[in-house]
């Protein structure tokens, strides 16, 4: 069974240089006509399934591009971005800066990326779709996917450069 990823598309706090964290942003204009191209992507595919984080960033990302599927659309809050605690929203380059110092040590009045690994595995071990899925996410649902399924080490994907693309595939 293959895992798809892909993240959720531009939101308004992305425009902003905001880390959102576990605040419920709405996606930008240039989000809704990113995530209506999202679709073609898996038009022809064979996705059984669509997995979101229920942030509304995500949710709608996956709610535009699969509008009139059959595919059924799950939100589940364990693909959800890192809660930042007390640095919601403060901007993205600070929360680059020290993304190492939270691998274990929670964000304060957050969660560590390990946290968001631990929430990532009981997600992956409880979803038994009958064929490939897609989850929609945040970049703290990439780096556990990668850490997971990719087995790299979390301090090596989070010490790397973050690039966007269009989609990764996993093998379960």
């Amino acid at each position: 069974m293959l895992v798809h990823f892909e993240t959720h598309a531009t939101s308004r706090d992305n425009e902003a240089g905001l880390a959102s964290g576990h605040f419920d942003v709405d996606l930008s204009t240039q989000g809704v006509r990113q995530a209506a191209d999202l679709a073609a992507r898996y038009a022809e595919g064979t996705l059984t399934m669509v997995y979101s984080s229920d942030l509304k960033r995500a949710w709608r990302t996956a709610e535009i591009a699969f509008a009139g599927s059959p595919i059924l659309l799950v939100r589940d809050a364990r693909l959800r971005e890192c809660d930042y605690g007390a640095w919601t929203r403060r901007p993205a380059a600070e929360i680059d800066a020290m993304r190492l110092r939270f691998i274990d040590e929670p964000f304060p009045q957050g969660e560590s990326y390990g946290q968001v690994v631990a929430r990532m595995e009981a997600f992956l071990k409880d979803t038994v779709p009958s064929g490939d899925m897609l989850l929609i996410g945040h970049r703290a649902t990439w780096y556990a996917l990668e850490h997971l399924l990719a087995g790299r080490g979390l301090e090596e994907i989070i010490r790397g450069p973050w690039q966007w693309q269009p989609g990764w595939i996993y093998r379960m």
